[in-house]
């Protein structure tokens, strides 16, 4: 186990009764243990990583207060100093499930249990769920076998690899346009699928796009990868004319948007259909003491929107926990 605040004190973060665990520390799980630390709350973060999909981004250009842009990993590493300097700790672990133990609904906190894939377990009086969302698959023969050998979710870490090489980038949002200029600025020979006609990013970035030259087949989707120990080509189906075509490439780039992970708290009754977990303006789920932020609610999946929800967890949390000490005379 590791400390964001410190070395590792073993033991005692399991014996600990937190009041906040604050599940992911991306944008919004950041931004919840910063308001947390700083309304006296005892807070811990559990996460397997730092910044989540922010941390993967190549630059980002729509964050108030830097208007030439900023890396996602500088962005991750400001954020993770700020709460660093309030004396929050991290425990690097995934967690597995979330059990509401010696619980009285509407009276009170829960004493919930965290059970982590280490075997590990933690005890909070409220818990924010801010895991994010992982990138979505294509779910066609040969992506999985060649993930990792030229199939590709994020182009900041994979991209070095491919300069000079002819790879495809599958999409039409703002990722999927962003890490194609990305992948063009470093020596990228890229090619854009996208199967509709029209692109669904900003303004600003279609403008872009258009300006880069970076072809783009249109109307298409990608039916098959190929390739035995790395990609080797992509078969390719027109939507509208069902024409099919075979294309060599070296690597295949998805940023087709995100799936939850919410598998871990399906049990408590608090996700949806497509498995986010819905909240209201209070960041609230159906279970008291259980609050969500960020790209798991399914809402505008931004840095800025994040961290606003991850604000408004925190504050949600200390009132929640405030009404109970008053019941208590605490």
């Amino acid at each position: 186990m590791f400390s964001l605040g410190g070395f590792s004190r073993g033991g005692e973060y399991e014996k600990k009764l937190w009041d906040v665990l604050i599940i992911g520390a991306g944008p919004a799980g950041f931004t919840a243990a910063i308001y947390a630390a700083r309304f006296g709350l005892e807070t811990l973060i559990i996460s397997k990583d730092l910044g989540g999909n922010m941390a993967l981004t190549d630059l980002i250009e729509n964050y108030p207060g830097f208007p030439e842009g900023i890396s996602g990993s500088e962005l991750t590493n400001r954020m993770h100093e700020h709460v660093k300097r309030l004396g929050v700790d991290i425990i690097f672990d995934e967690v597995e499930r979330i059990d509401p133990a010696e619980c009285a609904y509407y009276e009170g906190p829960c004493k919930f249990t965290v059970k982590t894939k280490n075997s590990k377990e933690y005890r909070g009086k409220t818990i924010i769920i801010a895991v994010g969302a992982s990138p979505r698959k294509l779910k066609v023969p040969g992506e999985e076998e060649l993930t990792g050998k030229g199939v590709s979710y994020c182009a900041t870490c994979d991209g070095p690899l491919f300069k000079g090489k002819k790879v495809i980038v599958v999409g039409g949002g703002n990722t999927a346009l962003q890490e194609a200029l990305y992948l063009k600025s470093i020596g990228v020979d890229v090619t854009l699928v996208h199967r509709r006609q029209k692109f669904r990013a900003d303004k600003i970035l279609q403008d872009r796009f258009k300006e880069s030259g970076i072809p783009a087949i249109l109307d298409t989707v990608v039916t098959e990868i190929i390739g035995k120990d790395k990609v080797e080509a992509v078969k390719l189906k027109n939507v509208k004319t069902g024409e099919e075509w075979e294309m060599k490439v070296d690597g295949v780039f998805i940023f087709i948007g995100y799936e939850p992970k919410t598998d871990f708290v399906k049990h408590l009754g608090i996700t949806d259909d497509y498995g986010y977990i819905p909240v209201d303006m209070h960041m609230r789920t159906k279970v008291p003491g259980i609050f969500a932020a960020g790209d798991i609610t399914n809402v505008f999946k931004q840095i800025a929107v994040a961290v606003g929800q991850g604000a408004i967890a925190a504050n949600s949390a200390k009132e929640f926990l405030e009404k109970w000490g008053e019941k208590n005379g605490e």
